[in-house]
């Protein structure tokens, strides 16, 4: 039975590689993004295994809707990856500006907390997965970072919602990556971790046997 993956801020970058190697591989995909244009195009790009659903993932009636929209559509979902991520604009406590922390937040904290809460109902039925894209700046101290800080929540949020989880037989994975090369960042960075990379390590966690949970892929450029 094809089993299906439900992703949040799936239009770009580490998502929409996410769908198209997870379709690859055999998946269903829900991709769930504020840019209703990017997911249709994508969608059609991947074709019937896709399934676009514009949403808003800090808006939890949003998500929920969401999320049973893809249950039905596919008769259930296996998988859902809180991807869905932003980072600061102006470095540090000092200097740093609280109306972009509030933004980063609610993204990348309360978006997370609205996925899992909505998903474990749909989990349950499947004995199913839940992944959180966390980083290295998750791992490290990084000097007033206060995405660092956002990052360091998933990253204790993830360990704890696995030991919920495995109560009835689910699993959780953070997926940690170092500096991607995405449109976050101006430049392209050719040597430095890739999508398509982080894409891979979320299918090897997808794919595991089910003796297996795989808590953390940590993933690092290696240039």
């Amino acid at each position: 039975m094809t089993r299906t993956l439900l992703i949040t801020g799936a239009s770009s970058g580490i998502g929409a590689a996410t769908a198209r190697a997870a379709a690859q591989a055999g998946w269903n995909v829900a991709l769930v993004a504020r840019s209703a244009d990017k997911l249709a195009d994508l969608a059609g790009e991947i074709g019937e295994k896709a399934l676009a659903l514009p949403c808003d993932a800090t808006d939890r009636d949003q998500v929920r809707e969401a999320l049973a929209k893809a249950a039905e559509y596919f008769g259930g979902l296996d998988a859902v990856y809180a991807n869905a991520g932003t980072g600061a604009k102006s470095p540090g406590v000092e200097n740093g500006d609280p109306e972009d922390w509030h933004r980063m937040i609610h993204i990348n904290i309360l978006a997370v907390l609205y996925a899992a809460h909505e998903a474990i109902p749909h989990l349950k039925k499947t004995k199913g997965h839940f992944l959180v894209t966390g980083s290295k700046a998750g791992r490290d101290n990084m000097k007033g970072s206060v995405y660092s800080a956002t990052k360091w929540f998933v990253h204790g949020f993830g360990e704890n919602l696995a030991e919920e989880m495995r109560e009835w037989g689910g699993r959780c994975t953070v997926i940690a990556p170092g500096m991607v090369n995405t449109d976050f960042f101006d430049d392209d960075l050719p040597t430095k971790i890739q999508p398509e990379d982080v894409a891979s390590a979320v299918v090897y966690a997808l794919e595991q046997p089910k003796t297996a949970a795989v808590r953390e892929v940590y993933i690092m450029p290696n240039d």
